[in-house]
């Protein structure tokens, strides 16, 4: 369930699987509409009279990124059919074309014909119901359409054409899954493709390329899918092509992402290479990850619905919230605007954040009910409106850009706060909502520490304006709210900070207390409510540390007794990259000579080791073989490393 590569533009998504298969295309909102839904676009060598698909046995495959770019450069080599073929990968980071440059080399010792296949597996909208698939002449493509989604395919043989057709030489479409017929891919078998050319319903089509290839010599094709919602759309992006040559297409987006990175604000001086690259990675993954009207995804890869028939495609505010705080103090500002706007116009009435969102702002699915114990409930996770305004502070902190926090005051930040203040007990505590693993209802330190961090920046922003009511009721709550966290969620006898607690009935008289030890207890450090070298801190994280911690190959658990994905009932839980990466702030947070930064960086390296070949990181791996489990690249798990890297740099500037 990993995409090793994933490349976008923030409104062309195409993730690419360790078997050199194109499995999620998403357009035009990253993470909606997957117009593949997993479905494999196969590669096939044709040679000798035989087919080998390059995701068979066989085949040995190496993936890897360009550096500092979203440019793949994936290898494969097959030497039992004398075929080597190296892909240069891209989607243009301003118009939606996807390209595959494709060098395949003959490494026998004589000449050969050799028949380059490409299979398009589309379901249009995710179901591929009502498709059509047509091979138009005039142009020498194949055009996917339903409703206004439109994918072209073309390949070309040269960097330059002069003709207005593409260089495709033969070509299928059909039905497939439909009456036992499995698709197009068969009809490659014998190298040679029926050329029917037109099919609907849910359709696939193969394209093939010949050539002939001296000994140990090699030739090139570009193959390109582009992405419109019209047949206007493609056809432009289709002359575009032609006018400007595929070379173009890797040499701009090479140019435009080395322009992106150079605006990062740290300096690696002092950093091993292969944890800034791992850095400048995260960055760019990050990126991909984002729409461009503000969505920042959790995840995208299908994968994950065979787990629970629903994705990881959909924007949480709160790992929204803190993958902008990281983007804001690696020199990225103005890339988290789009975020904050969608947060203003998704806001629920009352002034809180939903569950989760789609990229176009539609409320998603969600499993929280809105009744509980037949009162109504509200089926929130409170973190998630407390940290959008955690993250203003430190966007306005950082740029001092007060027109935007204006246009934002009224509709998101005031209403927030008194959201914020309102939903509380008399003792200053929240109310139950759920908490941030979304599996359980309470009272928790992860929110409460949230909260205070978004009341403390509340009174920050409101304090710019002069609104000094708003600056009152913020100090007031959290000042109270600081003094009941301690009171009420630290457990005085075990020495540690509880990760939550109930009050039957609504009577903070009777207080219910779940003593699971839970690594989101490190918010009371990260989010200012104790200093990282406070007792109470120190006793709780010592105590995560020594009952999380998965011995067999490294990395943090969750919280004990962890079932998601579990591998073994030895272990508390798989071993996760963002609860690894939060004891290494903690560790950075209470450092006080450069010697005491010595065991966050090994917990930095360990998340460096357990990330894919190419940089992408999982959201947990494999307590035994530290492969990844669940998804890949998991958002906050990039956000995370991002964020701890600035906080490792910051304090090891601190001791110069």
């Amino acid at each position: 369930m990993t995409r090793h590569i994933v490349l976008g533009n923030q409104s062309l998504l195409v993730n690419i699987d360790k078997w050199l298969q194109v499995r999620d295309i998403y357009f035009p909102y990253v993470g909606q509409e997957n117009h593949l839904s997993g479905h494999a676009q196969r590669i096939g060598v044709y040679v000798d009279g035989n087919l080998s698909w390059i995701n068979e046995p066989g085949w040995e495959r190496k993936l890897a990124y360009r550096k500092s770019t979203l440019i793949s450069e994936n290898h494969a080599i097959n030497r039992d059919i004398g075929i080597e073929i190296l892909l240069e990968e891209c989607v243009h980071f301003e118009h939606n074309i996807f390209l595959r440059k494709v060098i395949i080399k003959n490494i026998r010792d004589y000449q050969r014909e050799i028949r380059l296949f490409f299979n398009q597996d589309f379901h249009l909208y995710g179901n591929g119901i009502g498709d059509t698939a047509i091979y138009q002449m005039n142009h020498n493509v194949i055009v996917h359409y339903k409703n206004s989604r439109y994918f072209l395919i073309g390949a070309l043989k040269s960097n330059r054409s002069e003709d207005i057709t593409s260089d495709i030489d033969d070509f299928a479409i059909g039905q497939a899954e439909y009456k036992g017929l499995q698709g197009t891919f068969k009809d490659a078998e014998d190298g040679i493709l029926s050329k029917n050319p037109v099919a609907q319903g849910t359709v696939d089509s193969t394209i093939g390329i010949h050539f002939e290839i001296p000994a140990d010599a090699e030739k090139t094709v570009y193959y390109y899918i582009i992405a419109g919602e019209d047949f206007q759309d493609i056809y432009e992006l289709n002359s575009f092509i032609k006018e400007n040559g595929p070379q173009s297409i890797l040499e701009e987006t090479e140019k435009d992402n080395l322009s992106w990175l150079s605006k990062i604000s740290i300096d690696f001086s002092d950093l091993d290479r292969d944890i800034s690259e791992l850095y400048k990675r995260s960055l760019l993954t990050i990126k991909t990850q984002t729409d461009k009207g503000g969505a920042i995804l959790a995840a995208n890869d299908s994968d994950n619905m065979q787990f629970n028939k629903d994705t990881y495609s959909y924007m949480w505010s709160r790992d929204g919230a803190l993958t902008a705080v990281a983007m804001i103090k690696a020199g990225y500002p103005e890339f988290t605007k789009p975020f904050f706007l969608f947060c203003r116009d998704v806001l629920w009435w009352p002034g809180c954040m939903l569950h989760k969102y789609n990229p176009d702002r539609t409320l998603g699915s969600s499993w929280h009910p809105w009744v509980e114990f037949d009162k109504p409930s509200l089926p929130i996770q409170e973190d998630e409106t407390a940290l959008v305004i955690h993250a203003l502070w430190q966007y306005y902190e950082t740029t001092k850009d007060i027109e935007f926090i204006t246009e934002l005051y009224e509709p998101l930040i005031k209403k927030a706060v008194y959201f914020m203040n309102s939903y509380r007990y008399p003792n200053e505590l929240p109310r139950e909502s759920y908490d941030l693993w979304e599996e359980r209802r309470g009272v928790f330190t992860f929110t409460a520490s949230a909260v205070y961090a978004g009341l403390t920046a509340g009174e920050k922003l409101a304090d710019l304006f002069e609104d000094h009511e708003t600056c009152t009721i913020c100090r007031d709550t959290y000042l109270g709210l600081r003094s009941a966290i301690i009171d009420e969620l630290y457990d005085s006898e075990n020495k540690i900070f509880l990760r939550g607690i109930n009050y039957t009935d609504g009577d903070i008289g009777k207080k219910v207390v779940d003593n699971t030890v839970d690594s989101s207890v490190y918010t009371v450090f990260d989010f200012n409510v104790l200093l990282a070298d406070d007792p109470r801190v120190e006793s709780t994280m010592i105590n995560l540390e020594k009952k999380l911690w998965v011995e067999q190959k490294g990395g943090l658990a969750r919280y004990e007794n962890d079932q998601y994905y579990r591998q073994s009932d030895t272990i508390p839980g798989n071993p996760w990259v963002i609860c690894t990466l939060w004891l290494a702030k903690w560790y950075i947070a209470k450092a006080k000579d450069p010697e005491s930064l010595a065991k966050p960086i090994e917990l930095i390296k360990w998340v460096a080791d357990c990330s894919l070949e190419t940089g992408i990181m999982p959201e947990q791996v494999h307590p035994f073989t530290e492969e990844p489990l669940s998804v890949a690249p998991l958002t906050w798990s990039h956000a995370e490393f991002v964020d701890t890297v600035n906080k490792y740099i910051e304090k090891q500037k601190s001791f110069v």
